[in-house]
């Protein structure tokens, strides 16, 4: 009885000490980055969670948010996809070492990329939506429903394959278009019915076209207030709430909403659960260079961050290798990173995409694992 109230008691000091920190972070950083939430949830090796949101679901008004608000997750449902390919592989029905031009025979120039090569994103095919035609199109209708043929349309079908590493989402919609063919069904039942169902994990949601409305009223606001050149067809978007618009654009590339403890329950499912073999594992953490493209075994301090099939790993000092992304749409950040060491996992959602230089959500995670240091669950 005793340990249990001192666990309790040690909880509850440790959530009040992390609510600190969220409202700190809001309050120095509200204006700078346009938003109005930031909604944590650490998970522990023991099984608990740690549940914190601070702020209001929309910029300057809203209701108080819960840790049972949605966020848009961005680019960690690259996670969900490629556990699908190996899915699909142990069914017999795809191999990932198969070649674009065997599954996509419309896209000549780049038949001799592998969907391994999309997934780890060393097929040098650029992304769509770093183009000014779909930035100008997504902005004159946002509510359009891309489909993936369009998407991968905004790429230049003639632009050669590279041996770089090259962040594209367009690796992505063309993996959902080859795991569609390959199992005679839509991405959507595939990533539900093979990948979010067996993990029993509730609040993961994909509905990349039409969003219940009940699924929409859960989800903060979220704004773009990104200007930067690269961003600039995107213009008229600025300071807009992002959430009520379908989430076509994103697909299987980004389109999952989820809430932090979702995101953390997933987290620690994909690093140590049951939703991959361990030889499936394996594979994904497979690591290729950022710098290089060419295979890296760990991080290290001249070569900081490497990426997997989905996944990413970066290395700090102080805090070693460890496992890690930011998924980011037009007004959502979520970031996950798992540390293998301590068994930890920090998920945090946060309500907007700000300019790259302003983005302060690593220094809040550093922030937040300091602070669970100092109360004795990161050691």
């Amino acid at each position: 009885m005793i340990h249990i109230l001192a666990l309790t008691l040690l909880l509850s000091t440790i959530t009040a000490d992390l609510k600190a920190d969220l409202q700190d972070y809001l309050k120095a950083r509200g204006k700078p980055e346009h938003i109005s939430t930031v909604s944590l949830s650490v998970s522990l090796p023991d099984g608990r969670f740690i549940d914190v949101a601070a702020g209001t679901t929309a910029y300057g008004a809203g209701r108080p948010v819960t840790p049972s608000n949605l966020f848009q997750i961005g680019s960690n449902t690259k996670a969900f996809t490629a556990v699908l390919a190996m899915k699909l592989e142990a069914q017999h029905k795809l191999a990932v070492s198969d070649t674009l031009g065997k599954w996509l025979p419309q896209y000549p120039a780049w038949k001799t990329a592998t969907i391994h090569q999309l997934l780890d994103m060393t097929s040098g095919i650029p992304t769509y939506d770093n183009t000014m035609a779909w930035q100008r199109d997504y902005s004159r209708n946002p509510t359009r429903i891309f489909t993936p043929v369009e998407l991968v349309a905004y790429v230049d079908p003639k632009s050669p394959l590279k041996h770089e590493w090259l962040y594209s989402n367009t690796g992505y919609i063309m993996t959902e278009m080859i795991e569609e063919k390959a199992a005679g069904k839509s991405y959507t039942e595939l990533v539900r019915d093979e990948v979010i169902a067996p993990t029993g994990i509730p609040d993961l949601y994909y509905y990349p076209e039409a969003v219940p409305a009940e699924v929409r009223a859960r989800t903060v606001a979220g704004y773009l207030d990104n200007d930067e050149a690269d961003n600039a067809g995107l213009t008229p978007m600025l300071g807009k709430s992002q959430r009520d618009y379908p989430l076509s654009w994103a697909r299987a590339a980004g389109a999952i909403v989820a809430t932090p403890h979702a995101m953390a329950a997933w987290a620690r499912d994909l690093y140590r659960g049951d939703i991959l073999t361990p030889a499936e594992r394996t594979r994904m953490e497979t690591l290729v260079s950022l710098k290089t493209a060419n295979p890296m075994a760990e991080p290290t301090a001249d070569d900081s961050r490497g990426f997997g099939l989905g996944v990413a790993k970066m290395y700090m000092p102080g805090l070693g290798s460890f496992w890690f992304y930011e998924g980011m749409t037009l007004g959502y950040r979520m970031v996950h990173a798992y540390f293998p060491k301590q068994n930890v996992i920090v998920a945090l959602g946060i309500n907007s995409q700000p300019r790259g230089d302003q983005n302060k959500s690593g220094p809040l995670v550093q922030t937040i694992v300091k602070t669970l240091q100092a109360d004795g669950l990161f050691q």
